[in-house]
């Protein structure tokens, strides 16, 4: 898989700090990060799996809004019902690239599409599943 850094990118005292931004930067210690700054980050992920699993309708379309590094995508792909496809959305072209690296490295039975847009620009169609996770805090 693609590596990941420990996340001490605010360790040390700073001078003035700019807008929170998902650049590469962030991009490379994005798991760790998560991991650390939001409590239950695993089960959400783990848990839309199974609602995939639960809701997901053959022949349609799942959403992941924000999809970051790919966690919760890759979670429904491994649960989702027949013939659907994952539609994965950010707005972070770093996070993006890694997610892309991450799916050649371990690709998945259902079809991933990684779209770099606003996900106010997003038309949802077909969908049986739409995930937002922790993406509205940002």
């Amino acid at each position: 898989m693609t590596e990941s850094k420990t996340d001490s990118l605010f360790a040390h005292p700073m001078g003035a700090v700019g807008a929170f931004t998902f650049d590469e930067t962030v991009a490379a210690v994005f798991p760790d990060m998560i991991q650390r700054s939001v409590p239950g980050y695993s089960t959400v992920v783990s848990m839309s799996g199974v609602l995939a699993e639960h809701f997901s309708q053959a022949d349609s379309k799942l959403y992941d809004l924000g999809c970051s590094l790919g966690a919760t995508s890759f979670a429904m792909a491994q649960r989702a019902a027949k013939n659907c496809r994952i539609i994965a959305v950010d707005n972070s072209q770093a996070m993006l690239g890694r997610f892309a690296k991450v799916l050649q490295e371990n690709p998945t039975t259902v079809p991933i599409e990684l779209v770099c847009d606003d996900i106010n620009n997003i038309t949802v169609d077909n969908a049986s599943v739409v995930t937002l996770n922790y993406t509205l805090q940002f």
